[in-house]
């Protein structure tokens, strides 16, 4: 099986997923447990918002046919309140931002740029509008509009529109359950002091945090011995859950298992290598009617190809619409070079100290094993594979952590 690019393994798994994925069941959740879950409907406005015409500014309330000119204050309006006669020719109501603008009014003047007289009356030298700094009734949605769509998942701003248009309660479509599979005879429990020749399962913690992050409920595995008996049954087990994620075994080593496994058990695979660094033996196919991810097993690879893959199916076995990839560009500090042909996703620091565009510096490391290196970084650059040279001052795209 060739080799495929990023951008084009990527495509493979966003749309095998979203052809074969089947909509999860439906669970109704309080407001408060709502951010991070997909809505399983449509939430409609309960009523127009703005509910009346609502003053944008601290000021005065008035007729635009008026100004420039003096006109009499009548009163006074807050946010909360409301005001029960009618603005006339010459007239003026002092208004608070959020407040409803009395009938007659037809324009809000700021409060900067008015001055009071001891007569009771407001002078302003600026002509104005019609509308200006008033939001119309209804201009933010109608009664009965969508306000939020089937298929997002709910951050803060969700949250505000749940709890405007009076929603405790929300359906939500139930988390995919998400197998975890470390693999390899090095590796040995949290508890365990390892020998000189092990390592300590990290993997497996990593990502269940992802997991967790991406929607998913993790689900962590007893490590797979390299015997492949031992590595098919506990691929059955993790077969039980929506999605199974492997790390490790998936190289071209002589004790490496997983796509033997698989292979016996009549997996279809739509990729076995991919053309990035690191994570280059990542693995993609489905078995048994379920989606799986082997990651390699480098703790860069495992995080590298879990973002830029195993998150989008993730997001979509969750009930996501759409699952676009976060990347952004930044301007380097400093030249850089990598060999040709393969795309990398290096770790890198991002600053944002420049307000018209973010500034990335490569972090120094010591290969995919360097944890640490990975933990000071921020993100990790992404270098085209047609490109070796990138001066500094060139702008690079970025995947934030």
């Amino acid at each position: 099986m060739p080799a495929l690019s990023f951008l084009d393994a990527r495509a493979a798994v966003l749309r095998e997923v979203a052809a074969h994925r089947g909509l999860p069941p439906v669970e109704q959740v309080s407001i408060e447990a709502a951010a991070g879950r997909v809505l399983a409907e449509d939430i409609a406005a309960d009523r127009p918002y703005p509910p009346f015409h609502r003053s944008m500014r601290d000021g005065f309330a008035l007729r635009a046919a008026d100004l420039p000119g003096r006109c009499r204050v009548i009163g006074e309006v807050r946010a909360g309140a409301s005001f029960a006669a009618t603005v006339g020719p010459g007239e003026a109501v002092e208004i608070m931002t959020g407040a409803p603008v009395p009938e007659g009014a037809d324009c809000v003047v700021m409060v900067e740029h008015t001055a009071r007289d001891a007569e009771g009356f407001v002078l302003t030298d600026r002509p104005s509008a019609a509308g200006v700094n008033i939001a119309p009734a209804g201009s933010e949605a109608r009664a009965g509009d969508p306000v939020l769509r089937r298929g997002m998942r709910l951050d803060y701003t969700g949250i505000a529109w749940l709890a405007t248009v009076g929603c405790s309660h929300v359906p939500v479509y139930a988390r995919p359950r998400v197998a975890i599979l470390a693999t390899g005879d090095e590796i040995v429990p949290l508890n365990v002091t390892p020998a000189t020749h092990q390592i300590r399962n990290s993997n497996s913690y990593a990502l269940a945090a992802q997991v967790a992050r991406a929607g998913g409920i993790p689900v962590i595995l007893p490590v797979a011995r390299d015997d492949r008996d031992e590595t098919a049954r506990l691929i059955r087990t993790g077969l039980e859950c929506d999605l199974l994620l492997l790390s490790g075994g998936v190289s071209a080593g002589k004790y490496d298992f997983v796509e033997l496994a698989m292979a016996d058990l009549g997996a279809t695979f739509f990729f076995d290598r991919v053309l990035i660094q690191p994570g280059a033996p990542a693995v993609f196919g489905r078995v048994q009617e379920k989606f799986f991810f082997g990651l390699p097993g480098n703790p860069a690879s495992t995080m590298v190809t879990f973002e830029i893959f195993a998150r989008a199916a993730i997001e979509l076995l969750a009930g996501n619409s759409e699952s676009p990839l976060p990347l952004t560009l930044a301007r380097l500090t400093r030249p850089f070079r990598h060999k040709p042909g393969l795309t990398r996703f290096l770790p890198a620091i991002v600053r944002c100290d420049d307000i018209q565009c973010a500034e990335v510096s490569p972090v120094d490391w010591q290969g995919s094993g360097d944890v640490p290196a990975i933990c000071r970084a921020n993100a990790f650059l992404v270098a085209d594979a047609h490109k070796p040279d990138y001066p500094a001052g060139d702008l690079i795209p970025v995947l934030m952590k």
